[in-house]
């Protein structure tokens, strides 16, 4: 990939090869950049993606709009967090695959740190169910993920037949709950997408220069290998890191649309098989909207709430490093082959249908178990409609209501 425009201000799409003498500034450049945005950016995954257009694009110049709009599409159909692997593609152009990493610490790692403090204190609270201000944490998810199905089904499934694909999934993962079913689900869509649906493909450009075919097939290989060999250690080998690594790498393996879609396949994961209560698991993911930086870094909370590491950071940053691994396989499998796969007619139209079912595997987690542990009176769900109303109407950013959330759980916890 390459920029159409002002060759002088965007150079990053070059082979690794190209690389100019001065890659440690910009390996430098490229972190601080990552962790300013990682600091300041709240809003969620669509929000991400405004801010890195806006540093990127518009102020660094380092890439032009087409070639921006690539690499989201690529992030986007790709499974995975969307933002932190538009980052990783961006900083990966920028100053090679070093520089994809760079950007992702940068991005990533505020947000990490600030979970895994939130884990280490709910961790000395004896009964965290009679915690008031959880209460009103619990209640602040609804909102946030009933939005999120919302605008995922907008622009994910407009249309009368990738709406009743998401119907179809939410009334199997009602009925039938659990990662396998997920599994199911997530092929079924991109099965039906493939045998149903129809989109017009963007022909590639000709003549763009290519970079690490060999390193890309063998990004993609490992990224698979994996994805089978875990499954099969994990049911195996009774280890615990062996079974944390696999449950999480599965899990970003098999997220599509990213951001809130995590929700059930972790829960499912981490909660089932009892490693971590249904109170500290909403708890952790009301905690996930209050902190800048993508939600992926919910499994960071994750890793340190369940003790077995020697410390509750070690088991964070494994988590961390397990969900996110795919992210990076992926993007730096799908860069050199990107204008081949946005050309073919039948990847997207599967991908058109798996992203149909991910909404409705959110529509189904927004019930269970979203509402089924957050609501439990009339006073429970008029804090939610209070909530609903700050983020739907007036607009406020997540963070605050999720404070407002706390405040509201004390004063129902006194009435």
């Amino acid at each position: 990939m390459v920029q159409h425009g002002d060759t002088d201000h965007a150079q990053p799409a070059q082979p690794d090869t190209a690389m100019s003498a001065n890659l440690p500034a910009r390996l430098a450049e490229v972190f601080f950049t990552a962790l300013r945005l990682g600091v300041t950016s709240f809003g969620g995954p669509v929000a991400h993606i405004g801010y890195f257009k806006a540093e990127y694009v518009t102020r660094r110049k380092w890439l032009d709009d087409r070639t921006f709009a690539d690499l989201l599409a690529l992030s986007q159909l790709m499974p995975g967090p969307a933002s932190s692997q538009l980052g990783i593609a961006i900083g990966t152009l920028r100053a090679g695959k070093l520089g994809g990493f760079l950007a992702w610490l940068g991005f990533t790692m505020p947000s990490a740190i600030l979970l895994i403090l939130f884990a280490y204190g709910i961790s000395t609270v004896d009964d965290i169910s009679d915690a008031a201000w959880l209460r009103g944490l619990k209640i602040a998810v609804v909102p946030v993920v009933a939005l999120a199905v919302w605008s995922m089904a907008q622009t994910l499934a407009p249309d009368r037949t990738r709406a009743t694909f998401a119907i179809a999934a939410a009334v199997a993962m009602l009925l039938a709950p659990g990662a396998g079913w997920q599994i199911v689900v997530i092929v079924a869509g991109g099965v039906l997408g493939w045998l149903v649906l129809r989109q017009e493909t963007d022909q590639p450009d000709e003549g763009k220069p290519r970079f690490g075919r060999a390193f890309g097939i063998g990004s993609l290989a490992l990224f698979a290998i994996l994805l089978i060999t875990v499954s099969i250690a994990s049911e195996t080998v009774s280890n615990s890191w062996v079974e944390l690594f696999a449950s999480f790498y599965r899990s970003g393996s098999l997220v599509f649309g990213g951001g809130h879609v995590v929700l059930p396949l972790l829960e499912a994961e981490v909660v089932e098989p009892g490693w971590i209560d249904q109170n500290s698991f909403v708890a952790g993911y009301g905690a996930a909207q209050a902190v800048p930086g993508p939600l992926f870094t919910f499994s960071a909370f994750l890793g340190s709430s369940i003790n077995f590491a020697p410390a509750l950071w070690l088991g964070g940053l494994f988590a961390l490093g397990a969900i996110y691994l795919p992210s990076f396989l992926l993007i730096w499998g799908g860069l050199p082959f990107w204008d081949r796969l946005r050309s073919n007619a039948p990847f997207r139209n599967a991908m058109l249908g798996v992203n149909a079912a991910v909404v409705g595997l959110l529509l189904a987690a927004l019930y269970d178990p979203v509402w089924t542990s957050a609501i439990g009176n009339a006073e429970d769900f008029a804090l939610g409609v209070v909530l609903l109303g700050l983020l739907a109407v007036w607009k406020l950013p997540p963070w605050t209501v999720v404070g407002v959330a706390a405040l509201g759980g004390i004063m129902i916890d006194a009435i």
